[in-house]
């Protein structure tokens, strides 16, 4: 994500509705406590989540476990979702993304390559370097290597969004029975989310530096560009009201895009057009995902500009309805539980300040939040 600069368009304020109960700080054990000191501005207690420790048997990892990757090193966290982390392995250097097959193998985005793990026995079983070249392994918010990754429905194929510093990004697919690199496709920059459509036809890489989507047909790597800026491009590489993530509606295949708590951008890839929905929250906006119902959760990580709201979690039906829950300190990425009753956030954030943990999100507003101490700057989750 940029940062904001000078010169980039104002945005118009909307109001924000009732929130919901404030963040309660969870009780848990200490031990397999986090290293990193979290930048500004979570460096208040409130945002220090304790250290947990829940060890499950050896060998096992019970379903409903958390994964997330340790942007802040160069691990993935196994998490209980009601006691905290209980173990982590080595991937890759800066873990950005990550996504499960059916099979129980999780593949992780580096800056390396691509980490694969059997989250069963919780182990790495490979790392796929990258066919692009993209300079020395780094860390940081704008180091080369995977970002966005997403599985085909059949799990045959991952498919890689990988930044390329100061260059247009490319898609990377990869065959996950033979564990290489089949093809590679250019992209926009710094493609932060990849997408598949639900009949694995098409990849959707969401390039946040060149305002657009990237539509790339599975069976002949054919890509297509098509613009998403709801506020317009000026502003370049230093604006910030650019896409991050996106999700594929399952009722029409759309693609949604939240922009700013304010906009929520939904693209035809049939078409390539793009009509603009209100939304709410009035604060900047990362992660998105999907209940099972169909309702849309979108991370806000809290201010950019001067007179955005506070970080938050929007709750959007499928009608257009939503609530917003307000979040203690920046966070960057989302999961849903498979029942789809909780919402599971991560502390990362890809842009100044951020904290080691995840916040707990009760969907139906009966209980307030609760913060678990998880990872190293933990940006993407998935649940196994």
């Amino acid at each position: 994500m940029s940062a904001r600069r000078a010169g980039a368009p104002d945005r118009p304020r909307r109001p924000l509705p009732v929130l919901l109960a404030a963040v309660a700080a969870a009780a848990v054990l200490a031990g397999c406590a986090a290293t990193d000191a979290p930048a500004s501005p979570a460096t208040s207690p409130a945002a220090q989540a304790p250290a947990p420790t829940a060890t499950p048997a050896s060998g096992t990892t019970p379903d409903g476990t958390l994964l997330v990757a340790d942007f802040g090193a160069d691990t993935v966290s196994f998490v209980d979702p009601v006691r905290g982390a209980f173990d982590r392995v080595k991937v890759g250097t800066a873990p950005y993304g990550v996504v499960v097959g059916a099979d129980g193998r999780a593949w992780v985005t580096t800056a390396e390559g691509v980490a694969v793990v059997d989250t069963g026995k919780r182990t790495r079983l490979d790392l796929i370097p990258y066919k692009t070249r993209t300079g020395p392994a780094t860390t940081g918010e704008y180091r080369g290597g995977g970002m966005g990754i997403a599985l085909a429905p059949d799990g045959r194929h991952a498919y890689v969004g990988v930044n390329v510093p100061d260059g247009n990004g490319v898609l990377e697919v990869i065959d996950t029975a033979t564990r290489k690199v089949t093809g590679t496709v250019p992209v926009g920059r710094r493609p932060f989310d990849v997408d598949v459509s639900r009949d694995g036809s098409e990849a959707y890489a969401t390039g946040h530096d060149s305002f657009d989507v990237t539509s790339v047909r599975t069976d002949t790597l054919r890509a297509r560009r098509m613009e998403v800026a709801p506020y317009g491009t000026e502003g370049g590489l230093g604006s910030w009201l650019k896409p991050h993530y996106a999700v594929v509606r399952p009722s029409d295949g759309r693609l949604l895009l939240p922009f700013e708590g304010e906009r929520l951008a939904v693209l035809d890839p049939r078409t390539g057009k793009v009509a603009v929905e209100r939304m709410t929250a009035n604060t900047h906006q990362h992660g998105a995902a999907l209940a099972p119902d169909g309702t849309l959760l979108v991370v806000g990580t809290g201010p950019i500009a001067s007179d955005d709201e506070e970080a938050s979690l929007t709750i959007r039906e499928p009608d257009g309805a939503e609530r917003v829950v307000k979040l203690d300190g920046p966070h960057e990425d989302v999961a849903v539980s498979r029942d789809g009753r909780t919402a599971y956030v991560t502390g990362g954030f890809t842009w100044d300040g951020y904290w080691n943990g995840i916040t707990v999100v009760a969907l139906d507003g009966k209980t307030p939040p609760v913060r678990l101490a998880a990872g190293e700057r933990p940006l993407g989750i998935a649940v196994l």
